[in-house]
């Protein structure tokens, strides 16, 4: 080994042997970049990041994303060799540790909080779910945005309390991901000198060299992206790594990428191929040689000597103890200064809103002209970031036809040094759903948006946000043919079935502009799940409320809109625009003496959370003549339409013509679902 002390070599060899000793005991896993790149994490955890392990969620932090998450148990390693505590249900630190060696000893078995990949939440100390390469780094510059953003509205003179670094690790996988390469051009625009990557140059992927598809020349990208580029010879060299960090330190004007090189160990060849150490065990006898070469005990498994523990506590354990303690003085003394901003504070990373939040929410008079969703949602989305100071975020290059440019006076745009509150993310889908994850994760109410075709862009993110059960919003207009003369390209037609798939997301599509704001006051108050707003291109009546229920029932997902009078034969069940035609045809069948029931049904999981009782009050059992009305796909209706019940909507791409004249030729008219209403009554008169 180059340059490194004793107990240096020691802490980090024994990283390198947990991880050999945990994926060798999973017979599953990647050792070889856990054990090549366990200098890196070392340097970082115990020598240069703000950090204390006894306060793994301080919010002064430095914060520190593996983006290669395949090699998770380096991230493990160090968690449990710096003695990073977990949190209890209440959010404090406990005495128990994140990662016990027993917990790694179950490495990617049931119940093991050490998952294949880091889960957030599961392990304290993962500031991210990872796993889906370049989805780490590009959430990373969301993160970076967002501690400048805190520090332009809240660090005042005397008072840094955000000024914090954000390090992602990543490997050739992530830079080969289109998502990187939109997050890095981006983060080079507005010069987020505070992020750093660290870009893991190994020349290996599971296929064998890299250079059989990847062999363009990194450190010239970035440079052309604006970055700063550092490249260091051998990962191994501890002085050098330095050298690099403090050119990052010493960096004000744009995102460091250092570059290191590191000879990834290859295993024994497996059932499969010869993957190796990259992405397999090593074998026993391999681990023992490794061990040998390492100066270690090769008869020894998941062995952390007292001296590497106090190595730990001597470095980041020290200092992260001290900077914490003074970042909580310094808190203290800022609250005794700017009492107000204090509290916003407090709220801001307990999760909570302030008073009065949707105070400035208006709510839009009977109209049958009406207006098309994205305008009210343009409306409601402004008067939220009134009552929400932390409200941040913006659309990928649509904002004037998504209507999610925050106009107030001090809402201001986000670039290089001034953190405003409207985020230009370009034609960046990808990269604007990982950004908004990583300002998410960092306190802030974020939200992004573009036409709702393009959600097939956004989707790996959206799940993300989903398995971390993040409160992002992710804003969709252009919600279905309606879209018109663009054609089939621009006209979603599956994804709001895909999406309602997913586990742990909201999907929302509201009939009036009523709805839009009830809408999002329900995904605004969503603390566990992200929000999937879905609005319209054309105009939306806005229902009359004296005559019909208050749009207060999107909270409950579903709700009766308008009764029959009397026992209803038959329920009209829609959602957005769908729903005036629903409440024209009660009319239309009201004149046969055709009793029928309006559910309008803006957010499916909303309604599945609620009672049976409820839901069978809103969907009576039996009534089983029923029709489901929507501009997509049949997928995920049929439990609520049951075997007598029928749908209208899309079955194939939609066509280039005006609104109107598609709405015709796809036969969505009143006609029609009067005419399913009957033929649905028919049918569960006959069973």
């Amino acid at each position: 080994m180059l340059s490194q002390t004793t107990r240096e070599k020691t802490a980090i060899d024994t990283m390198r042997c947990l991880a050999m000793d945990a994926v060798q005991a999973a017979k599953s896993g990647h050792p070889g970049t856990p054990m090549a790149l366990a200098p890196i994490t070392y340097l970082l955890y115990n020598e240069r990041m703000k950090y204390d392990p006894k306060r793994p969620n301080w919010v002064g932090r430095d914060r520190f994303v593996l983006s290669i998450g395949h090699a998770s148990t380096l991230l493990y390693s160090v968690l449990h060799c710096a003695e990073v505590r977990a949190l209890a249900d209440n959010g404090q630190p406990s005495d128990r540790l994140a990662v016990e060696l027993d917990a790694l000893k179950q490495f990617r078995q049931l119940g093991s909080p050490c998952a294949g990949h880091p889960e957030y939440r599961r392990v304290d100390g993962v500031e991210m779910t990872t796993g889906p390469l370049g989805a780490g780094v590009a959430t990373s510059v969301g993160m970076a945005m967002a501690n400048n953003w805190l520090a332009s509205r809240y660090n005042k003179p005397g008072f840094e309390l955000f000024a914090s670094n954000v390090y992602a690790l990543c490997g050739d996988g992530c830079m080969m991901e289109g998502v990187s390469s939109e997050a890095a051009s981006l983060a080079g625009r507005l010069k987020l000198s505070n992020l750093c990557w660290i870009y893991d140059r190994n020349h290996i992927t599971i296929e064998g060299d890299a250079a059989l598809a990847f062999d363009e020349d990194v450190p010239a990208r970035f440079r052309a992206y604006n970055w700063n580029v550092v490249e260091v010879d051998d990962v191994n060299d501890l002085p050098a790594l330095r050298q690099a960090f403090d050119a990052f330190d010493a960096t004000n004007d744009r995102p460091t990428l250092i570059v290191v090189t590191s000879r990834i160990a290859y295993g024994a060849p497996t059932k499969e191929g010869t993957e190796g150490a990259h992405g397999a065990p090593l074998g026993e006898e391999e681990i023992a040689g490794a061990k040998k070469f390492y100066g270690m005990n090769p008869e020894e498994k998941f062995a952390v000597t007292e001296e590497v523990y106090a190595t730990f506590r001597e470095g980041v354990g020290a200092r992260g103890s001290q900077l914490s303690a003074q970042w909580d003085k310094l808190f203290e003394q800022y609250r005794a200064s700017y009492p107000e901003l204090a509290q916003e504070l407090d709220r801001l990373f307990k999760g909570e809103l302030p008073p009065n939040w949707d105070g400035a929410i208006e709510t839009f008079p009977t109209d049958a002209k009406g207006m098309a969703s994205r305008a009210s949602s343009g409306k409601t989305l402004n008067a939220l970031a009134a009552g929400i100071p932390w409200l941040v975020g913006g659309s990928a290059d649509l904002a004037p036809s998504n209507n999610t440019w925050l106009k107030a006076d001090g809402m201001g745009e986000f670039g290089p040094g001034v953190a405003g509150r409207n985020i230009h993310f370009g034609v960046r889908e990808n990269a604007m759903g990982a950004i908004a994850n990583g300002l998410t994760l960092s306190g802030l109410k974020a939200y992004c948006a573009t036409f709702f075709v393009f959600a097939d862009y956004l989707r790996p993110m959206i799940r993300l946000a989903a398995l971390m059960q993040l409160p992002t919003l992710f804003i969709f207009t252009h919600d279905s043919i309606g879209v018109g003369e663009d054609g089939p390209t621009h006209q979603p037609i599956e994804h709001l079935a895909s999406l309602r798939a997913m586990p742990n997301l909201l999907v929302f599509r509201p009939a009036d502009a009523n709805e839009v704001a009830e809408a999002y006051r329900a995904a605004i108050q969503e603390t566990s799940a992200p929000s999937v707003l879905v609005f319209s291109r054309q105009n939306l009546p806005t229902v009359d409320r004296e005559k019909n229920a208050s749009a207060a029932g999107v909270a409950k997902g579903a709700y009766v809109l308008k009764d029959a009078d009397g026992a209803p034969q038959v329920v009209l069940m829609a959602t957005g625009s769908e729903v005036s035609l629903c409440l024209a045809a009660q009319e239309a069948l009201a004149q046969e003496n055709i009793a029928a029931r309006v559910v309008s049904a803006p957010c499916f999981e909303l309604f599945e959370r609620q009672s049976q009782e409820y839901r069978d009050a809103v969907l009576p059992p039996q009534v089983k003549a029923r029709v489901g009305v929507e501009l997509g796909v049949q997928m995920g209706w049929d439990k609520y339409l049951g075997e007598s019940g029928l749908f209208l909507g899309m079955s194939g791409f939609g066509d280039s013509a005006p609104a109107g004249k598609l709405m015709e030729h796809f036969g969505i008219t009143v006609e029609h679902v009067v005419e399913l209403a009957k033929e649905s009554i028919a049918k569960s008169q006959t069973r």
